[in-house]
């Protein structure tokens, strides 16, 4: 844990590499020290068809679905730690969201090989 997942508008890529977009909501969900680093999986899709109503050209929205039972200043100092990371990347005309989903622990299964 977590699942962070990521989705942008495919222009996006024509900035910097999605393995940088990537490895920025990583390094985020790392700092903010709540995760084994070992733990912390990211993935990303890209959209070519969207709409936004407003100026900004692009968007990157990252869900970070973790396990339930962290309190509010825990998931408040993740989304602030992957938000952070983002806008670092300095990606103009975008809008950048950052969510966190709680999963239910009673009802998560994981299934290795």
């Amino acid at each position: 844990m977590p699942h962070c997942i990521i989705e942008y508008s495919e222009q996006i890529t024509d900035i910097l590499p999605v393995e940088q977009l990537m490895h920025a909501v990583y390094k985020g969900a790392n700092q903010s020290e709540l995760f084994d680093p070992a733990d912390i999986k990211v993935r990303a899709s890209a959209y070519t068809n969207f709409y936004l109503p407003s100026s900004a050209l692009a968007f990157v929205h990252v869900n970070l679905k973790i396990l339930s039972g962290r309190d509010l200043t825990q998931r408040k100092r993740l989304t602030k730690s992957v938000a952070d990371q983002l806008e670092r990347l300095g990606i103009e005309d975008s809008v950048i969201t950052v969510e966190v989903t709680d999963i239910e622990k009673e009802s998560y299964l994981k299934i290795l090989p």
